[in-house]
């Protein structure tokens, strides 16, 4: 069964300039809003703020982990430093967690004692959110559908965004009605918009980081497309991983019918050939035994 592994490519020098004027443009947008947000007493407005910090922070990471993973493998690396772009994206998601559940807390605690909130500055700076958070959402979306570090800030941004309409909307019901129980409600609506994002995102990573089989491959149908290979007779110890984000890997022993142990060679080839062809995994390690030397009991998958 064939598979779709297609994504984009994105220049490095370009996704850099992007990742930095992202950068610049939330640090800027965190300062004016948590400044006003004092200034307003809206906690809305500093919830936006604190996830606009939560995109800066992950923006910075981010650039750093792209750049760390251009080196090349080494004897201390020696699959390379790919991987840390995955480390990045668990590490982003933590930290929106850890943010949802802060203004989770704080917004309780507003509900409690409600202040008074300066309707107009709230609207304002929640329209100049929006604008930068459209920005910066717009700028990492082409580089996110072949990233899933870029993918976990795509993602800050997109919420961020829809955080600054509910800002906006709660600044105006202040101005007109005097709801001032509007801004803490909307800061936990916010809160829980990004522990979901967060919670939904955060399995990828951490399946990359444990070593699990791809996501979008069936371990069982790439089995049995080695076993109908001709003068195979059976798998075990079977292992099926992701080297990086997109280059899955295989390393299995393989048991070879008895008389066609003369054939390795040409089995393997062909063995190559359709695990690249069916699943698109081109990086592989196979161990031969015939039916006589195979071991004993062996599980299909894993190494007991």
């Amino acid at each position: 069964m064939p598979h779709d592994h297609g994504h984009a490519h994105i220049d490095p020098a370009s996704g850099d300039r992007r990742v930095s004027i992202a950068i610049w443009a939330n640090a800027l947008l965190t300062v004016a809003q948590i400044v006003g947000g004092i200034f307003a007493g809206s906690l809305a407005l500093i919830a936006d703020a604190l996830h606009n910090f939560s995109d800066m922070a992950s923006l910075v990471i981010a650039f750093a982990a792209r750049k760390i993973a251009r080196r090349p493998a080494d004897e201390r690396m020696t699959f390379g430093y790919s991987r840390i772009e995955v480390v990045a994206a668990l590490i982003n998601y933590t930290t929106l967690i850890l943010v949802g559940v802060y203004l989770i807390y704080e917004g309780g605690m507003r509900m409690i004692e409600p202040t008074e909130v300066a309707g107009w500055t709230v609207v304002i700076l929640g329209s100049v959110a929006l604008v930068v958070d459209t920005l910066t959402a717009l700028l990492t979306y082409s580089m996110q559908k072949g990233s899933v570090n870029i993918r976990a800030l795509f993602l800050h941004n997109l919420s961020d965004a829809l955080a600054s309409v509910a800002v906006i909307i709660g600044g105006s019901l202040i101005l007109l009605y005097d709801m001032w129980w509007v801004d803490p409600a909307i800061t936990i609506g916010i809160a829980l918009y990004i522990l979901y994002l967060a919670v939904t995102e955060i399995g990828g990573p951490v399946r990359t980081l444990m070593l699990g089989s791809p996501p979008n491959i069936d371990g069982k149908e790439v089995v049995e497309a080695v076993r109908a290979i001709d003068g195979v007779e059976n798998l075990h110890h079977v292992h099926l991983w992701q080297m990086q984000e997109h280059q899955a890997a295989l390393d299995c022993h393989v048991v070879l019918e008895d008389e066609r142990l003369g054939d390795i060679e040409l089995i393997k080839s062909q063995i190559k050939a359709v695990i690249a062809e069916a699943f698109d995994i081109q990086h592989s390690t196979l161990e031969f035994e015939t039916h006589g030397n195979a071991h004993a009991d062996a599980e299909l998958f894993g190494h007991e």
